[in-house]
């Protein structure tokens, strides 16, 4: 592994360390096999430990609050499935909870409603056509 030179007493000595198992040694000192045992003084860290307080959280704290951009609310999609019939057109003012239009999804008629008032921006979708979830639907601003 590493080899030494010692000068003990006006002595030189060529140290050859060969292995070392735990706290056990071996060395070669000028060609004769030693096993030494190794005392080590317990180092203490010059680094200061971070000991931190655990954080008590409040109910509802932490929380990802979702907020609605300041222009236009969408009504989305709330599962696959094909537009039947559209209630609005462009420019129509809708009410919180007002029918908007119908889709069908899993061979049942869904009554896809808003739940902001405004006017009506944009109608995304065409009767017919096919949505998947979270599709957005219609803008109301």
């Amino acid at each position: 592994m590493k080899k030494y030179k010692f000068t003990i007493r006006g002595n030189d000595y060529d140290v050859h360390l060969k292995d070392i198992e735990g706290n056990v040694a071996e060395l070669d000192v000028n060609g004769t096999l030693y096993e030494v045992v190794i005392h080590s003084e317990i180092k203490t860290s010059k680094t200061p430990k971070l000991i931190r307080k655990p954080v008590e959280q409040l109910p509802g704290e932490g929380q990802i609050k979702k907020t609605e951009p300041g222009g236009k609310h969408k009504v989305t999609a709330p599962l696959p499935g094909t537009i039947l019939k559209i209630h609005v057109n462009i420019g129509d003012m809708v009410s919180e909870g007002q029918n908007v239009l119908v889709m069908e999804a899993m061979k049942m008629e869904n009554q896809i409603q808003t739940t902001k008032s405004g006017e009506v921006k944009a109608i995304k979708v065409n009767v017919g056509e096919s949505v998947l979830q979270d599709d957005v639907l219609i803008e109301i601003g």
